[in-house]
């Protein structure tokens, strides 16, 4: 309602003066602004009765463009028309959508799966006709079965970590999966919860693969075999399902007995490590002893090996030898007994004290030095002794 439109509400301060025939009003004059008159004050504001028109011009052509103001009569069709465009253009702009990098975009038409779109700027059909859904794949997602931090003590945490080794003994085993979206419309519409999928998969995986194994290996060395083996099982599981996840890696935390068995279990481990070791002892020495046997059984047959082929030489030269002696004494008899004889006592006298006397002209007794026959300190063969006889006094002539 217009600030001067009292003609049926007067309000509190009564009617406003009216013309001769009581509709007509007149406006009152404007007042000028405080402070002077002019155009020097600046610039003029519009005072009531002039806003009251500028909204009244408003309503009327908002009137008539819906077939309101001066008469009666419904809305026109330019603007129904315009209305109906400008909606319908919001709509159509509403199917265009942009793909991260990361990110792969699956498109349903009303419901149905139709296509996958790659990174970029792509459009589909406006809502409700086609919808979009993004799926990242290429961000590794982690899942941690047994608890981690705070909630290690869980009991819910506590019993999906407990499992029972092929040689029927308890291990708490926590382990992480690290998995990542191999399809994306696989992933969506596969399974109706893919990270449940994962987690119930590789739960299940793990036992089984723990159940198969003795519970040594999982404690020291065979973690990375059961590993490999528990990712194997769980994308074989998966890709059955068409879950669309690929499983990159399987880790295990830990791999510890139940806490209320630790201590009897630290007992058992140190009587292995203790028989390990006395084993390991035991072996060295064997090693060592055995090696020494055998190298002491190469060098005795060595040895005999080396004695008998000098052994056999030595026949065999001694053999060749007789030979040829025997065909010199057919030939000549004295001479070859004469050099045998003379060979033999060289033999015979070669480290013993010799002295040699010239029997020519000796008729006197021999009188030798009296270290002659002592004992050499040294083999060396002994310089001849010459000894001189006396000389012999000529017999007188008788006469």
């Amino acid at each position: 309602m217009p600030w001067n439109d009292n003609a049926n509400n007067p309000g509190p301060w009564g009617s406003p003066p009216s013309g001769d025939d009581g509709n007509e009003r007149k406006d009152p004059p404007p007042r000028r602004p405080p402070g002077g008159g002019g155009g020097g004050g600046g610039p003029r504001r519009p005072t009531g009765p002039e806003l009251n028109a500028g909204l009244e011009r408003l309503r009327q052509r908002i009137g008539g463009l819906f077939g309101g103001g001066g008469g009666a009569g419904g809305v026109q069709p330019g603007a129904i028309a315009a209305i109906a465009a400008v909606g319908f253009a919001l709509w159509a702009a509403s199917g265009f959508y942009k793909v991260q990098p990361n990110e792969e975009a699956v498109v349903t038409t009303f419901g149905a799966y139709s296509r996958n779109e790659a990174p970029g700027l792509h459009y589909h059909l406006p809502t409700p006709i086609e919808h979009v859904e993004k799926v990242a794949v290429t961000t590794l997602n982690r899942l941690d079965i047994g608890g981690t931090g705070a909630v290690d003590g869980d009991a819910e945490a506590s019993k999906e970590s407990l499992m029972l080794t092929s040689d029927e003994n308890i291990i708490d085993v926590k382990f992480s999966v690290t998995w990542r979206v191999a399809d994306a419309s696989r992933f969506l519409f596969g399974t109706r919860s893919p990270e449940e999928a994962v987690k119930a998969v590789a739960e299940s995986a793990m036992r089984e693969v723990v159940g198969k194994t003795p519970l040594d290996p999982i404690l020291n060395t065979g973690r990375g075999k059961v590993q490999l083996q528990a990712a194997e099982l769980m994308q074989k599981t998966l890709d059955g399902w068409g879950a669309g996840v690929s499983v990159v890696e399987v880790q295990i935390r830990s791999a510890n007995p139940p806490s209320e068995v630790v201590a009897a279990f630290r007992d058992v481990t140190n009587a292995q490590q203790d028989r390990d070791s006395a084993v390991n002892e035991a072996n060295s020495y064997k090693n060592r002893v055995v090696t020494e046997a055998k190298g002491e059984a190469a060098r005795i047959t060595q040895s005999a090996e080396g004695y008998r082929q000098e052994s056999v030489r030595t026949a065999t030269g001694d053999a060749a030898r007789f030979n040829s002696i025997y065909g010199e004494y057919k030939r000549a008899p004295q001479a070859t007994r004469d050099r045998l004889y003379i060979e033999t006592m060289e033999r015979v006298l070669k480290n013993s004290n010799k002295v040699v006397i010239s029997g020519k002209g000796v008729t006197a007794p021999v009188i030798l030095p009296p270290d002659v026959f002592r004992p050499r300190s040294t083999p060396a063969q002994p310089a001849p002794v010459q000894v001189q006889a006396a000389p012999v006094q000529p017999k007188a002539d008788p006469q």
